[in-house]
């Protein structure tokens, strides 16, 4: 039996004058899904015991969803199945003044419900598996700071982190709720409620609304400023690839959590993992790009999977 979620339009969000903890409540971003088979549990549980300490975890925005967060490519739930929205590049955030005006505008008006959003089940139930050593390293392809803020603390951040913001220039980091404050005090009159709000944190803007708003340049050099992440067209820094690498070379197994895993940067992971005879376990619902190479696969919701799985483990 399949359990049904109800499906979201533009007009079911409300606006962001709710924090998102609310939304949460409300508005389901999970695609429908499969119930947990009892079967599969048992599988799970012999992988993490035979791999203690050893497992390197993969997660992805499948497990934020769970947090109220929107994903991009969920099937009727993702923001591409909802919209005809598409996500900032690299390449016109470098080239157009008026796309970071764009994209600075929109980020301004969803961070201060999007920092507000709390960890859920499968990053409190990561966290403690962390803390009995039953995993080593969690890679998470989100950068929403939720692990972080669980208490994991062997976490790469594999598309950096919203939370930083970088200049290009000279690579001065800033706190993002400091820059928060430097965007209000150019902007003291753009008061804006939104009516959507999207996976990075940004949200739909009136046009009119964008042209009349202010950035700033880097204070120590004039610099472009630009949120620590990775956007759709640029590339995962060379010394964070070559860290993973390593991770992956010292682990004896991986658990996907949540992912299509779409992006290269992912994917290379698992098929660092099939060259190394590493087995690769993954709880995502749908399919993935990597299902021919998984050992195993639950198409399930993984805080569900975590609900049955933990007192299994007898933590």
């Amino acid at each position: 039996m399949i359990n049904f979620r109800s499906k979201i339009s533009h007009y079911d969000i409300p606006s962001l004058g709710n924090v998102l903890s609310s939304i949460s409540r409300t508005i389901c971003y999970v695609p429908a899904h499969h119930p947990v088979n009892q079967s599969d549990i048992g599988k799970l549980r012999e992988f993490l015991l035979s791999h203690k300490s050893k497992t390197l975890v993969i997660t992805g925005a499948g497990v934020s969803t769970e947090s109220g967060i929107p994903d991009y490519r969920s099937k009727d739930v993702g923001l591409f199945a909802r919209s005809n929205h598409k996500p900032m590049t690299y390449q016109k955030f470098i080239e157009s003044d008026a796309g970071r005006r764009r994209y600075w505008a929109r980020s301004y008006v969803g961070w201060s419900s999007y920092s507000k959003i709390s960890p859920n089940s499968v990053h409190r139930a990561l966290k403690k598996l962390e803390d009995d050593d039953f995993i080593s390293t969690i890679i998470t392809q989100n950068v929403d700071n939720l692990h972080k803020k669980c208490g994991s603390r062997n976490v790469i951040e594999l598309h950096g982190t919203l939370f930083q913001v970088i200049c290009l220039s000279c690579q001065n980091s800033l706190d993002r709720f400091e820059f928060q404050k430097m965007l209000e005090s150019l902007n003291p009159k753009f008061n804006v409620t939104p009516s959507m709000i999207r996976p990075d944190g940004d949200v739909d803007l009136p046009e009119e609304f964008v042209l009349s708003f202010n950035i700033p340049s880097c204070p120590k050099c004039d610099g472009i400023l630009k949120p620590d992440v990775v956007f759709f067209g640029e590339n995962v820094p060379l010394h964070r690839v070559k860290h993973i690498q390593r991770v992956v070379e010292s682990s004896t197994a991986v658990l996907v959590l949540g992912s299509t895993l779409e992006t290269f940067s992912s994917y290379r992971i698992i098929l660092q993992a099939r060259d190394l005879k590493v087995p690769v376990y993954m709880i995502n619902i749908g399919p993935t790009r990597a299902d021919n190479l998984a050992t195993f696969k639950v198409s399930a919701k993984c805080g569900e999977v975590f609900e049955h799985l933990l007192p299994k483990l007898q933590l």
